[in-house]
This record gives C-alpha cells, sequence and structure tokens, in this order.
C-alpha cells in the first residue's frame, strides 16, 4: 500500500468497480449527508455511496472491513439524535435508491420491502388492496430508518412500534456476510431473536436490506377529534383516565398551548385557541367508534374540556393530522433562526402528569421556549427547545434544560427516549438508565459482530 494512500482511498477506487459514478466525492453531496436534522456538528464523509442492491451493500462492507473504513448508513436524513452524522468520516452508505416493494400478501397481511421504502409510498401501494402500514413517526422518513432507530409516532398506542411490525429482516454485517432474521410465520421459538437484535441497533451492528412487515386492515370507520382544555393538568388527566379504561384509541396526542400556537400560525388551523388540547382519532366499526368517542368525550368533560370539534371526513382529518405531523416545524417557527433539540422522554402511564407538568416548570425557570408535544397513549412526549444560533450561551443552556427533563423522566421510572434512538444525543444517558453490566453486555455485542469497529462509530457508545 502506498504510504500517502488513505486506506478510505483504496475502498473509493475498488468500489468503483461495481458502483461506477454512484460513489462520489462530490463536496455538496458529501455536504447533503453531513447531518440530519439534529444540532450536531456536521462532518463530510470521505464519499457517498448510492448501493442499489444487497450484492453491493456486502461488496462495499468487505472492502471497508478489509481497509477499516467506517461506514455511517442513511437513509433520508430525518433523525434527530446524530445517527447519520459521519463523525469518522469515511462512508456514507445512501440505501434511499433501494426503495422496491418486493412483496404483498393479502391473505397473509404481510410484506418484504427495501430498506429505502417510505412509509407514504407503502401505504399509497397498499390503498387498493384494503391493507395499510400503521407506523408513523410524522416525518418522511424511510422505514430501514425507522427499523434502525425502533422509531413509533402517533399510531402506537393502538398498532405498536416498528418492533412489532417488523417480522423479519436481511442484513449485511460488518465484513460483508448476507444473514436472514425472523420469517412470515407470527410466533416463533427457535433460538435467539436476532430481528429484535437490529431493531433499534442504529447502523452500529449491521445495514438492513430487507424488511419483512406486518400489515393492517384499513379499518371500517375513521373519526378523528379535537379537545381542548383551559390547563396542562386536566388535559394529562384525561390520557390517563381514558389509557387507564382501557379505550382503544387509534391516537391521542397532546399539544400544550405554545405548541398549539405555533401550529395554528404555522398550519393555519381556524377555530381553535392557543390552549392545551388533544388531537384523537378512532378505529373500528361504525359503532365501535362512535362508542369510543362518546367515551372519551365523556372523560374530557370531566376533566374540563371545552368540547369536542369533529373531523369526519378525510379532508378535514388530513388536515389536522398534518398540522400535528409538522409540529416540530411549527415550533422551530416561533422564533427567528433559531434550531430545535427535541427531547424523547417516556414514562408510565401512571407518571406522565408528574413527568409533564415537571417539565413544563423546568422550561419556565430556564427561560427558554420549547413547546410540547407528545404520543401520550404510551406516556411519550417531546420538548422542542428552541436555541437561537446568534446566542452564545443558548446551546449549553439547552443542553442544561434537556438534561433536566430526562432526569426527571428516568427518576419516575422512565426513559430517555422513547423512540428517537440514542445516536450522538442521548450517549450519556444510556449507562445512567442500564447500569454498567448492561452496557458491558451491549459493548460484548457490538465488538462481536462489528469487531473492527467500522459500523456507524461514534453512535450510542462514547467509544
Amino acid at each position: 500500500m502506498n504510504a500517502e494512500t488513505r486506506p478510505v482511498d483504496h475502498v473509493i477506487a475498488a468500489a468503483r468497480a461495481f458502483l461506477g459514478d454512484r460513489i462520489t466525492t462530490n463536496s455538496a453531496i458529501r455536504d447533503q449527508h453531513s447531518r440530519g436534522e439534529d444540532t450536531s456538528s456536521p462532518v463530510q464523509p470521505d464519499a457517498v455511496a448510492f448501493a442499489e442492491t444487497t450484492e453491493e451493500v456486502s461488496k462495499l462492507l468487505a472492502l471497508c472491513h478489509r481497509f477499516e473504513v467506517p461506514v455511517t448508513p442513511f437513509g433520508a436524513g430525518t433523525s434527530l439524535e446524530g445517527h447519520v452524522t459521519p463523525v469518522r468520516a469515511g462512508i456514507s452508505l445512501d440505501l434511499s435508491r433501494m426503495n422496491a416493494i418486493l412483496e404483498v400478501s393479502q391473505e397473509d397481511m404481510d410484506g418484504l420491502i427495501e430498506p429505502g421504502v417510505t412509509r407514504h409510498q407503502l401505504n399509497d401501494h397498499l390503498r387498493d388492496q384494503g391493507l395499510f402500514f400503521p407506523v408513523d413517526p410524522g416525518s418522511h422518513c424511510t422505514i430501514g430508518g425507522m427499523c434502525a432507530t425502533r422509531a413509533s409516532g402517533t399510531n402506537a398506542v393502538r398498532y405498536g412500534t416498528i418492533r412489532e411490525n417488523v417480522m423479519g429482516l436481511e442484513v449485511v454485517l460488518a465484513d460483508g456476510r448476507v444473514i436472514n432474521t425472523g420469517g412470515r410465520v407470527r410466533k416463533a421459538a427457535n433460538g435467539y431473536d436476532l430481528t429484535r437484535l437490529f431493531i433499534g441497533s442504529e447502523g452500529t451492528l449491521g445495514v438492513i436490506t430487507k424488511i419483512r412487515l406486518r400489515l393492517h386492515g384499513i379499518p371500517e370507520a375513521t373519526s378523528a377529534a379535537v379537545v381542548q382544555f383551559p390547563d396542562l393538568r386536566g388535559c394529562v388527566e384525561s390520557v390517563i383516565a381514558v389509557m387507564q379504561l382501557g379505550i382503544p384509541v387509534a391516537r391521542i396526542e397532546l399539544l400544550d398551548e405554545v405548541q398549539m400556537a405555533a401550529c395554528i400560525a404555522y398550519s393555519k388551523l381556524e377555530g381553535f385557541q392557543a390552549l392545551p388540547t388533544l388531537f384523537l382519532e378512532f378505529h373500528g366499526t361504525e359503532r365501535g367508534v362512535a362508542e369510543q368517542a362518546e367515551a372519551v368525550q365523556e372523560i374530557a368533560n370531566g376533566m374540563g374540556g371545552l368540547g369536542f370539534a369533529w373531523a369526519t371526513d378525510q379532508e378535514a382529518r388530513n388536515k389536522l393530522w398534518t398540522a400535528r405531523h409538522n409540529a416540530y416545524w411549527a415550533g422551530v417557527a416561533l422564533r427567528p433562526n433559531c434550531r430545535g433539540i427535541a427531547t424523547d422522554v417516556c414514562v408510565p402511564i401512571s407518571r406522565l402528569a408528574e413527568a409533564l407538568l415537571g417539565a413544563k416548570e423546568d422550561i419556565a425557570a430556564s427561560g427558554m421556549t420549547a413547546p410540547i408535544v407528545g404520543h401520550v397513549g404510551d406516556g411519550n412526549f417531546h420538548t422542542v427547545i428552541l436555541v437561537d444560533q446568534d446566542d452564545p450561551t443558548a446551546l449549553e443552556r439547552a443542553w442544561e434544560l434537556d438534561k433536566k427533563i430526562v432526569a426527571r423522566g428516568l427518576a419516575l421510572g422512565g426513559t430517555c427516549s422513547g423512540e428517537h434512538g440514542v445516536g450522538l444525543g442521548k450517549r450519556e444517558f444510556l449507562e445512567q438508565e442500564h447500569g454498567p453490566e448492561a452496557l458491558a453486555v451491549m459493548r460484548s455485542v457490538k465488538v462481536a459482530l462489528d469487531p473492527k469497529g467500522i459500523m456507524n462509530p461514534g453512535k450510542m457508545f462514547r467509544n
């Protein structure tokens, strides 16, 4: 090897034999792959590789393993915890062109897809077959990225997270070997659950190249409602009561008064006030949906709710849920020249009021602007802490606020991350939450599958 030639240069030269111009050192493309939607400092990879087949991924990883070159998988770049930032440069492996829907079985209600398929693309394809894929993080992310970060979203309270909706995977390991995990059956008791090992592994153990998904039937009836409250406590306690009574809501989302003001302005929502608000959706039969909604309305009225605003036609429902999905951008738009740090605490449902009201107190004490929005049916909520990019102290104060909110969540029996993952942003909380022995076991798994440490280095663990 020429002493002046870097290992990554050998990988790039060799990869051109099977990728051609789909491996590039173009500065603009490298810059696009230098970060996600988080506040971490961007780092340009040495090159970006656009793979289109499992074989190409396998060949590329074998090369990177041989020359010990870091590899950072990249989907749509929407992650909020620094997952796609190539902190040690190397190769950014873009999987967005692996976007084929390979199989759909109406009879078995499952499907096989490539990792670059998005939720919107899949549901557009499924609509005429009476099926849908329910996991809905809200962003235009790839399903491969959703698997890597163990995503969930607005429908998780009824349909579960991505973990419950993945039946099996094809994964390329760090040295280029290809394995298949899981299968098409709904249950199995036959060895270690490798599928669940790779779900949420954030690209640190291998690259997901095919996904076998559980699909669901489109419900006979769907209705949505919005109910507002004069204070946050009544809003939160309504959620707790709904969940403890076992009412099978499909979605139950909370927006505090700051977030609601942001959504009203950003999404042009008419007829609502800047008050703590619940967005709800009900799935089932016509009669079942009506019964669910009436039960929730009765609970909300008892907690001071200001009445239900119904959205029964699809256009009205879409407007409501588009506003909810744009909540992050609406929050960031509240103040000019700001970026958002999103917290991701999840607590047991019985401790939700303490966690949310405590977070409000922390935000008030910090003097920062931080709207709150949450998938509260499963105890998960986010604060979007706005960081003024012209204020040299803002980022440090934002991280201090983040630590306070997470610390309270952990003290209440919760987790530092309900759905965004660890990445760079939550590494310091991992040992605090799991303890040194559990963290040592995680590290041993990493070493066993990636002995040279090339797979998305710097993520989850500090070294």
